[in-house]
């Protein structure tokens, strides 16, 4: 029998039995890939304060409003997004409270590093 190299043998075990199935880790791997980009960073930023169009998100960021449609195409297929139709535009808002929490605390964490 083969002697073990460390004795953390209960913690590789506990973490082992804590772990998540391996498609949710694959989905926050993809969350955080799509906040990889400012621009989507920036929307969804703009989004976890206040419900717009891609108009006043695209002032809001100095964009091009095709810009930022192409942004929120892709933040809407992976379902961080919603849009809502009002009138003849559709209004963009944050598509779950727990998006909203993560960036919120991103937020938080950003600010005191930059204090």
């Amino acid at each position: 029998m083969q002697e073990a190299l460390c004795s953390c043998g209960n913690a590789v075990d506990h973490a082992k039995g804590i772990l998540p199935r391996q498609d949710a880790i694959e989905i926050v791997a993809d969350i955080f890939k799509l906040c990889g980009d400012a621009t989507r960073v920036g929307i969804l930023c703009a989004l976890s304060r206040h419900r717009l169009c891609v108009c006043e998100l695209a002032e809001v960021l100095s964009m091009s409003s095709s810009a930022i449609s192409h942004q929120l195409r892709l933040l809407k297929q992976t379902g961080l997004v919603k849009a809502r139709r009002a009138g003849k535009s559709m209004v963009y808002s944050i598509a779950d409270p727990h998006i909203e929490e993560i960036f919120s605390l991103a937020l938080t964490y950003s600010e005191e590093k930059l204090k």
